[in-house]
């Protein structure tokens, strides 16, 4: 089982994963330091783990709307991903990544 230290919002935190997934959880790590960055930008002052709850809130709104376009794209309606499978199929796979992180989050 592979181990990284990843970095969010200035704090340290030791994370296992499967061998050779380190460098993907790095990004994915990388990926919600940005929204707690943003969070940050805004100004007030939050805990770490208030900034994480309001950076996972981000992601799953995010989340959410490309299950919404997803939907469309899949029922060729207008509003979605057009009407092009392969986008609609990526998204899927997007969408199904973005679930399993959030599952990770949620388990303690």
């Amino acid at each position: 089982m592979g181990q990284v230290t990843v970095r969010i919002g200035g704090y340290t935190h030791p994370v296992s994963c499967e061998d050779g997934q380190e460098g993907h959880l790095i990004a994915l790590a990388a990926e919600v330091d940005r929204r707690v960055g943003s969070i940050r930008a805004m100004g007030g002052q939050f805990g770490e783990s208030r900034l994480l709850l309001l950076a996972s809130l981000l992601l799953a709104d995010e989340l959410h709307d490309l299950r919404v376009e997803l939907s469309h794209a899949r029922a060729g309606q207008p509003g979605g991903a057009a009407t092009d499978p392969k986008l609609a199929e990526r998204l899927a796979r997007v969408a199904e990544k973005i679930e399993a992180i959030a599952d990770g989050l949620e388990r303690p």
